[in-house]
């Protein structure tokens, strides 16, 4: 076989997305008028509007329901997975292109239509625009590119358009490897268009539930204060959050752990001693971090802080534990490509580098595959304003992030 690295990959494919960037933009605006927000999790209208719209794109669309004891266990209404396998030669590899379609509520603030996929000089407005539904578009775009481009290619591409990113994606990418419906060689999850990442951190949700003894504020010392030991609680987490930028990950792009209380609920009435206070913490892991270390420290220094009460306990419940992203042998071929392309195609050197989140990657990494990001968005998250309100999506960077993905594709599958 020639050597993907010195083959040139014909025109055939620019030339075909340069006269699809119209059905681009519509394919990408359906699916951002089309809420799909999580919470509060019911997505199956969603999942079934874009298998519609892959099947006018002419691809068969395989719909994976997940059941509904496990959309209920991970805190949703409903999920569907879908799923397109396109094969080009009997041998090659297999390569999987992982989107999610859930996306977080808009919140407020917006000055936009969070639903109405507006277009203001060359950028779209609307959640999810950027967060991932745009990767919607750049694969399934880029996969039609190749499959009209007549080029003679060996291996196959799988879309794997999933539903519950924003709460873990235990039951999207982990039911789909778990259950083998998929056994992807390679994969490449949502990013944006000005790095290939191949490391992001991970992170650990617990819930601390503080109970003491209720009683009335008259005589306060014939209960135990829950609010205070949960204070004490608070305190020796922020004491330590304090401590955390002293340790940088070497990865570009991680910086330092990073902790945060974004929760905390409790009492009864005013004039009465808190019998109970519970409080969720989000705790971001840098890749050289082990997270059982992380967790254990965690709940020892909760445990102490709150026995300083006489009386008060803790019990801590672990919400999330999403383990880091490495690069596993095996990533540096798609890193090479896309870089290579993107750089060629973006006007710019592109490397590679890791991000300060968590992603769908993890799943595909713990299975063994070797995984990457990369595709349309600007260069932060803070310019697309990702998880805030008027998230936004410059379409140039859409176009470019489908030729890239596509170029790379043909590379990869020769």
């Amino acid at each position: 076989m020639a050597d993907t690295e010195t083959m040139p990959v014909p025109d055939a494919i620019s030339r075909y997305l340069s006269g699809a960037r119209e059905a681009e933009t519509r394919f990408l605006a359906d699916l951002v008028r089309l809420p799909s927000d999580n919470p509060p999790g019911d997505c199956a209208a969603h999942a079934a509007r874009t298998a519609e719209l892959l099947e006018g794109l002419g691809f068969t669309v395989e719909r994976h329901v997940v059941p509904e004891a496990e959309v209920h266990a991970n805190g949703m209404i409903s999920a569907v997975n879908l799923v397109v396998r396109h094969r080009f030669g009997p041998g090659g590899k297999v390569i999987a292109l992982n989107a999610h379609g859930d996306v977080v509520p808009p919140g407020e603030g917006w000055t936009r239509d969070p639903y109405g996929a507006e277009i203001v000089d060359g950028w779209m407005y609307g959640r999810g625009v950027a967060v991932s539904k745009s990767d919607f578009a750049t694969y399934a775009f880029a996969l039609l590119a190749l499959r009209e481009s007549g080029l003679e290619l060996d291996g196959a591409v799988e879309l794997h358009l999933t539903y519950d990113e924003e709460a873990g994606g235990a039951i999207g990418p982990g039911i789909l490897l778990r259950e083998k419906i998929s056994q992807p060689d390679l994969a490449i999850a949502a990013g944006f268009s000005y790095a290939v990442v191949n490391a992001h951190n991970g992170c650990l949700h617990l819930e601390v539930q503080v109970d003491g003894r209720s009683a009335h504020a008259a005589m306060p010392f014939t209960g135990v204060d829950a609010l205070q030991a949960a204070n004490a609680a608070l305190s020796a987490l922020y004491a330590t959050r304090g401590t955390l930028s002293a340790t940088v990950s070497r990865i570009a792009g991680i910086g330092s752990p990073q902790l945060t209380v974004g929760l905390i609920s409790g009492g009864i009435n005013t004039n009465v001693v808190p019998d109970r206070v519970t409080f969720r913490l989000d705790r971001r892991m840098i890749p050289e971090e082990n997270p059982q270390d992380v967790e254990d420290g965690l709940r020892r220094l909760i445990g102490a802080a709150v026995a300083t009460v006489p009386g008060a306990r803790a019990t801590i419940r672990r919400i999330l534990l999403a383990e880091p992203l490495t690069p596993l042998p095996g990533a540096e071929v798609l890193s090479a490509a896309l870089c290579e392309e993107a750089s060629r195609i973006m006007g710019e050197t592109i490397t590679t580098r890791g991000v300060p989140l968590y992603t769908d990657a993890r799943h595909y990494a713990a299975a063994g595959v070797p995984i990457v990001l990369f595709g349309a968005g600007p260069h932060t998250i803070e310019e697309a304003n990702a998880h805030r309100a008027d998230e936004r999506l410059k379409l140039d960077d859409l176009f470019k992030a489908t030729e890239v993905v596509a170029r790379a594709l043909a590379r990869l599958l020769r």
